[in-house]
């Protein structure tokens, strides 16, 4: 019982920075070791708000790099991509670009939200720019519009699998409970 409950303690707890790097890069390191573009373009799509958060300047260049497969070396790409990763990462996400990020998301679902829903959508972002709510609580919150729209490609992103918060109506959680 002592050890189910360390567990449900250490998934409550929001992730360290160095934690999500290293989830990162151990992902990144697969994308290596297969050495396929495929697998550095679908690395990228799936990371593209985890960087963004970082540095956009960065995500700007990884971009570039991916979309540069046909002209350059796979070879050079991933080592070019590896130190762009690295770079990125040395940036701490901060309000501001989690905000940019979340402004980045909210695209996604502005047409189809009613006037009310939008109200509600930037009354978190107020609150949590004021530092009222964590990055974990607004993500908690726009994870079942995700699911609403049925967005596979924001319910792929390591951003939101990362930096979300497994409280209690989070699906992480949830899925936690049932597997402890």
């Amino acid at each position: 019982m002592k050890e189910k409950q360390e567990i449900t303690n250490q998934i409550s707890q929001p992730l360290s920075e160095k934690e999500i790097e290293e989830y990162v890069f151990e992902r990144f390191e697969t994308v290596k070791k297969s050495n396929k573009i495929k697998d550095l373009v679908e690395f990228h799509a799936m990371n593209k708000y985890m960087i963004m958060a970082h540095s956009q300047e960065e995500l700007k260049i990884m971009g570039n790099l991916v979309a540069s497969n046909k002209k350059e070396q796979f070879s050079n790409i991933l080592k070019e991509y590896e130190k762009h990763l690295k770079i990125s990462f040395e940036s701490e996400p901060t309000i501001k670009k989690h905000s940019n990020v979340i402004m980045h998301i909210f695209g996604y679902f502005s047409n189809s939200f009613s006037q009310q829903e939008k109200e509600n959508f930037f009354d978190l972002v107020k609150k949590f720019k004021d530092e009222k709510i964590t990055i974990g609580e607004i993500l908690s919150n726009i994870n079942p519009t995700i699911y609403r729209f049925n967005n596979t490609y924001l319910s792929g992103q390591t951003y939101f699998l990362l930096y979300s918060n497994p409280e209690p109506g989070n699906l992480f959680k949830f899925l936690s409970k049932k597997f402890c």
